[in-house]
């Protein structure tokens, strides 16, 4: 069997246990002669499924117990147009424009309510993470969005403001990655597929207080009650992408056991990277360095031709999925939690030797 180390930013790597795992109970699933895929989401299995990885989640993030954790549908995406309809009090929300997503986020939102930008680093290409000023906020904000790691561009949020809105985070690509204290939060979102599991699934955290307001026209299936009153099986639930998302919560515990270790491995990881980086005459980086991202390196050669055949060539050696996002070009290294040390390694050793090749 071959695997290829796939820096894609989305759908990334699983962990090999949780999918050998995944393998051995694909047609028969704890003695039961039947696959989850083909399980009544009532049934006590599926419930004990929903139930572990809820628990997992909590312990892990130490989720205070007025935190509801929702598993949802429609990925981040969707969250962006719930947001408008649960949280809507005063008609104004409080956005940090960091990159792509953020600015989704802001558009859907603003077809609901007014939008008050705080802070754009969208003069230099999203490179940074610009300074919040205190004037800049609005006073009550129905709430606060930022988005804490940004895949294309290769940034991330290390501070929140001083607000007393409830603060909402797109976690896509950083829950478990590092420690959040969840209790700043009023809400946290994030889809499955970068960090822990596949795509099909989002969870939603939020606090108790900001669940059950929502506007009267607001549609079932976007009103977080609908999902905190029925344990997120109002509908029929995406049974099979909750019992990856186990596995791989399990993957969490066993491999690092708390999240402070996971900033320390991402950290590792990510730092053999960025250390070749500022010493190379052929490769930069494209951020700066108190805004870098743990999870997404983003950097080039200055050369688009060049860039293209770096690219090419490290496919051919296992490599694959390193072209970076259209919009910004050079190569983008999606390293998260699951994605093995020994890739980043090869890729280093790669790109030294490319380097020798190709350097002036």
């Amino acid at each position: 069997m071959k695997r290829v180390y796939n820096f894609s930013a989305g759908p990334a790597m699983l962990p090999e246990a949780v999918l050998m795992k995944a393998q051995s109970e694909m047609l028969d699933y704890e003695g039961s002669g039947m696959s989850i895929m083909e399980m009544s989401h009532r049934g006590k299995m599926v419930r004990s499924i929903f139930e572990e990885a809820e628990g997992l989640f909590r312990e892990l993030m130490e989720i205070p117990e007025n935190y509801q954790i929702l598993f949802c549908q429609g990925g981040a995406s969707l969250q962006f147009s719930m947001l408008p309809f649960n949280l809507y009090k005063n008609g104004v929300a409080d956005f940090l424009i960091t990159g792509n997503w953020s600015e989704k986020a802001k558009a859907e939102v603003s077809r609901y309510m007014s939008v008050n930008v705080v802070g754009s680093s969208k003069d230099r290409h999203y490179a940074y993470i610009p300074e919040i000023k205190p004037e800049k906020l609005t006073p009550n904000a129905d709430f606060y969005h930022y988005t804490a790691n940004n895949t294309i561009y290769g940034t991330a949020v290390h501070t929140l403001p001083m607000t007393d809105a409830p603060i909402v985070a797109d976690m896509t690509s950083a829950i478990l990655a590092k420690p959040y204290d969840v209790s700043k939060h009023g809400l946290i979102y994030a889809g499955a597929q970068k960090q822990f599991g596949i795509a099909g699934l989002t969870v939603a955290i939020v606090r108790d207080d900001l669940i059950g307001n929502a506007k009267e026209e607001t549609p079932t299936m976007l009103n977080y009650k609908t999902y905190a009153n029925n344990e997120s099986m109002y509908n029929t639930p995406p049974v099979y992408a909750v019992y990856l998302t186990l596995l791989v919560l399990r993957w969490y515990k066993e491999t690092f056991g708390t999240l402070a270790k996971v900033q320390e491995h991402q950290t590792h990881k990510t730092g053999i990277l960025y250390d070749f980086l500022d010493q190379s005459a052929l490769f930069h980086a494209f951020v700066d360095k108190e805004a870098r991202s743990t999870q997404n390196v983003t950097f080039g050669t200055k050369d688009d031709a060049l860039d293209k055949l770096f690219v090419d060539e490290a496919a051919k050696v296992g490599l694959v999925n390193l072209g970076g996002y259209r919009t910004i070009g050079g190569m983008r290294a999606s390293i998260y939690t699951p994605h093995p040390l020994e890739g980043v390694l090869k890729l280093v050793e790669f790109m030294k030797e490319f380097e020798v090749k190709h350097s002036v």
